[in-house]
């Protein structure tokens, strides 16, 4: 496997997986969060963690809190506050690694999770965000003062297209944020993936400096 393993203590006592993947000069470091039910080596999760440390990102992507594979959207409400700890938790170590670019790369519901951290957090140390099929749109949007990228598919799901007019008006207020749509991409940017990358990292490099 490609990278370290890291485990991570929260208050409670509970330890949660993190795997930290070094990339040489590293221009900054991305927090990489996992979507709806999923781990943070699983398919595209394992892409982006690798892939994006080619680029010049170390990576360090997180166990998010899972519940079972039935379970409905609004039962993850309750675990947001368990999510925005284990992005601080993250965040905080990258600054003992000496990271002062920060941002965060996340997907689905980790996309969702990670609107919750960054519309409540005091800490300025995150300086983009990148959010790839994002559910429930976006809360509170005038709180986030760092640059976002939007990206969706053309093909992605339902709950993901029916909010990205709106998304849209509120990332251009936002200096620096874009929204990009792939045509005929799917949720989980199956055969894309090297797109995605593509387009990440170009964001990226324009916003981590």
């Amino acid at each position: 496997m490609v990278g370290e393993v890291q485990w991570l203590a929260q208050k409670n006592g509970h330890r949660f997986l993190a795997l930290y993947t070094e990339a040489a000069q590293a221009r900054g470091a991305l927090i990489i969060a996992h979507g709806r039910g999923w781990s943070p080596d699983f398919e595209l999760y394992g892409m982006l963690r690798v892939k994006l440390a080619e680029k010049g990102y170390t990576t360090l992507s997180i166990q998010l809190p899972v519940l079972p594979s039935t379970a409905i959207l609004g039962l993850y409400v309750p675990l947001y506050p368990d999510a925005r700890e284990r992005f601080q938790l993250a965040v905080d170590f990258l600054k003992t690694r000496g990271f002062k670019n920060i941002g965060i790369v996340s997907h689905s519901l980790g996309a969702t999770m990670a609107n919750q951290y960054l519309i409540r957090t005091d800490d300025d140390t995150v300086k983009a965000w990148v959010f790839v099929g994002i559910l429930q749109g976006l809360e509170e949007m005038y709180r986030i003062r760092i640059p976002v990228l939007d990206v969706s598919g053309s093909n992605d799901w339902t709950v993901t297209m029916w909010g990205a007019d709106e998304r849209r008006k509120q990332i251009l207020a936002n200096p620096g944020s874009a929204q990009v749509i792939v045509k005929d991409a799917t949720h989980f940017f199956e055969n894309r993936e090297e797109e995605l990358v593509k387009i990440i990292s170009g964001f990226l490099d324009k916003t981590l400096k």
